[in-house]
C-alpha cells in the first residue's frame, strides 16, 4: 500500500507539472480528484487500455482544468485499471463528460468493462501541491 501512496504523488507531481497554470490561477479549493477501479474482461484488455491511453492523453492536452487522468494497472492482474483523475473543478469535470474524445471511450468500451467504481478522495493537503509541482521544475 505504500508503494501505491508513493507512486500516486510522484504521478500527480508529474501531471501537474504541466498543469502549474490551473492551479496557480484558480487555486485547488475546487479540485475533484478520484480514482477510478475499472475491471476489464480478459479478452478486451489490449483494445481498452488502447482507448484508455488516448482519451487520457488526448483530455490533458485539450482540456485546460484536466489536470491529470493518468491510467494504470495492478501489476499482479493487469485486468484490474486505477485511473488517478484530478479536475480544476465540477464545471471542467462536466465538460469533459461531454467531449468527443471522452464519449468515444465511453462508448467505446461499455462492453469491455466488467465493473467500475469511481472514488472521490479528498486531499488532505492541497496547498502542498503546488509545493511539490514547483520542486519538479528544478
Amino acid at each position: 500500500m505504500k508503494k501505491y501512496f508513493v507512486l500516486i504523488t510522484l504521478i500527480m507531481s508529474a501531471e501537474m507539472v504541466m498543469s502549474q497554470k490551473v492551479i496557480s490561477t484558480q487555486g485547488t479549493d475546487g479540485l475533484i480528484v478520484r480514482i477510478a477501479e475499472i475491471e476489464v474482461y480478459p479478452e478486451y484488455l489490449s483494445e481498452y487500455l488502447s482507448y484508455a491511453t488516448e482519451v487520457d492523453r488526448l483530455s490533458v492536452e485539450r482540456e485546460p482544468g484536466v489536470i491529470c487522468l493518468f491510467p494504470m494497472q495492478d501489476p499482479a492482474d493487469s485486468c484490474q485499471i486505477r485511473i488517478l483523475e484530478i479536475y480544476a473543478n465540477d464545471a471542467v469535470y462536466q465538460a469533459h463528460l461531454k467531449t468527443d474524445h471522452f464519449q468515444k471511450y465511453k462508448q467505446g468500451t461499455l462492453k469491455m468493462v466488467k465493473s467500475l467504481k469511481l472514488n472521490t478522495m479528498q486531499p488532505m493537503d492541497k496547498e502542498m501541491m503546488k509545493a511539490m509541482f514547483g520542486k519538479m521544475k528544478q
